[in-house]
């Protein structure tokens, strides 16, 4: 319970839902919908103060790191992997965190939330190519296929999944629920990614 009380603050905190749990996050037992200020004692005086630049871009950083699930020293890994790549920093760095595992079975359906994608992947439902991979961390790449571990195919979480023979809409996947398996098309172009995030706000931050 204590854990599902800190996803939501951390939700109230942005300011928005980041749908980190799952379906409740759509029900109306949201307490985002309700209360839209910041948690604890002085959430409605805070709402009201003006932020400063930094705050504005530690806050950017906040929400992208609470959305992926990773902690401060695996964004700031990212990050640098993404300023050594070709391309905009930011842009690639949105890329690099959409590659991960936990991130792809979320965005296939497989998961209502990235955090119950975490746990379907360290308890060993998935594989890659046909072959079982159990970390959540693990890069994915283009042409790659996911697929849910044959012998948890009748597990009835999966059997429910496989009823409803629906997935979701993402243009750079390719996903057949029905058989509880996709593939990664390619790499995800920004336009296919949250228009609600500012990556350059992280990428000013990292740049003082």
């Amino acid at each position: 319970m204590a854990k599902i009380k800190e996803q939501c603050r951390q939700c109230r905190r942005e300011g928005e839902k980041l749908f980190l749990k799952g379906d409740k996050c759509y029900s109306q037992k949201c307490p985002v919908a309700r209360r839209t200020y910041a948690p604890g004692m002085h959430g409605l005086s805070s709402a009201r103060r003006k932020i400063s630049d930094y705050g504005t871009q530690l806050r950017a950083k906040q929400k992208v790191k609470r959305i992926y699930g990773v902690l401060e020293e695996q964004f700031r890994n990212y990050y640098k992997k993404a300023e050594k790549k070709h391309g905009l920093t930011g842009e690639v760095l949105l890329q690099l965190l959409e590659m991960r595992f936990d991130n792809i079975v979320y965005r296939m359906g497989f998961a209502s939330s990235r955090r119950l994608a975490r746990q379907l992947i360290k308890h060993g439902h998935f594989t890659v190519n046909g072959r079982k991979v159990d970390i959540p961390s693990y890069e994915v790449k283009s042409g790659d296929k996911i697929e849910v571990k044959k012998s948890k195919q009748t597990n009835n979480y999966f059997q429910e999944l496989a009823k409803k023979k629906e997935g979701q809409e993402v243009s750079w996947l390719l996903v057949d629920p029905a058989k509880l398996r996709g593939e990664v098309k390619g790499i995800p172009l920004r336009e296919d990614l949250d228009p609600n995030i500012n990556e350059q706000l992280i990428v000013e931050l990292y740049s003082k």
